[in-house]
């Protein structure tokens, strides 16, 4: 298990701990101040910060990974995530029973198209929270409004999301307190994606699962290597199989879900030595 499970998992996945949505937004002061100043400041914080990580490539290595570090383990503190598969996060709604539908900060900094595809996640209803911190998005125009979906209509979103290739994720908002589910791709403007994968600056861990690939059941139809999101599987084409590189996988699940003769499933992380403290 990831260290967010050792810590605050208690013997379980974190992200299915109950106490990790247990915090009040109403009452937590720090807690709601974060999440409002996260979503209202994010563009002008990406704008200062992006700039920044990319002039990490040219300092020193060691240097360079110091800063990596540094920045990964602040954002652990506050703001980190994990993807997870449509499995989980139905778990998840059984846990946090409170659903608004709400505006990307990514794809809003991005300025790519917003159907409003990620979830605001509790188990009381926070409304007013929520309001204020997209307050300036809501007054955009061609920015989706906020929405209370039933646990089927976010299940029904979720499904949708994943049809179009989309990654679910699960993030804190002062760890280990989660308070949201998004679903995004790198060419959606994922920024937890690109600081992650682009940048070199870890904002989430690999998902508690990885792919497994039985090349004698694959067909070789490349569905899986088009919809990973982590190029993790690719086509060869000579033999007509999927190649999978465990190094890559994040464990999102996307492949086995378009993988009609299922030749693709997950196992967890620790059941495979070479990638069990993978993170």
């Amino acid at each position: 298990m990831c260290e967010f499970c050792h810590k605050h998992g208690d013997g379980q996945k974190w992200y299915l701990a109950a106490a990790s949505y247990a915090a009040d937004l109403q009452s937590d002061l720090e807690r709601r101040g974060y999440l409002v100043e996260f979503v209202s400041g994010f563009d002008e914080r990406m704008r200062r910060t992006v700039p920044l990580l990319e002039r990490l490539r040219v300092l020193p290595k060691p240097l360079g990974d110091a800063v990596r570090t540094a920045s990964s383990r602040r954002m652990q503190r506050d703001h980190f995530g994990q993807p997870v598969t449509l499995e989980d996060c139905a778990a998840i709604l059984d846990i946090a029973t409170s659903v608004v539908r709400v505006p990307c900060v990514c794809r809003h900094f991005a300025r790519t198209p917003d159907d409003g595809v990620c979830l605001a996640i509790t188990t009381r209803p926070t409304d007013d929270v929520i309001e204020e911190a997209f307050a300036g998005h809501l007054s955009e125009p061609d920015t989706p409004g906020l929405q209370r979906l039933s646990r089927a209509e976010a299940l029904a979103l979720l499904s949708r999301c994943e049809e179009q290739g989309l990654m679910h994720s699960v993030w804190t908002f002062k760890t280990p307190f989660i308070a949201g589910i998004c679903n995004c791709s790198l060419q959606a403007g994922c920024m937890a994606m690109r600081s992650t994968l682009e940048l070199g600056v870890k904002v989430m861990w690999k998902g508690e699962r990885i792919a497994r690939l039985d090349a004698d059941a694959c067909t070789g139809c490349g569905a899986c290597a088009q919809r990973c999101p982590f190029v993790a599987l690719s086509l060869d084409r000579a033999r007509r199989v999927a190649v999978l590189d465990a190094a890559r996988c994040y464990g999102c699940g996307l492949c086995a879900g378009t993988c009609r003769p299922k030749a693709i499933g997950l196992v967890d992380r620790s059941s495979v030595p070479a990638f069990a403290n993978d993170w």
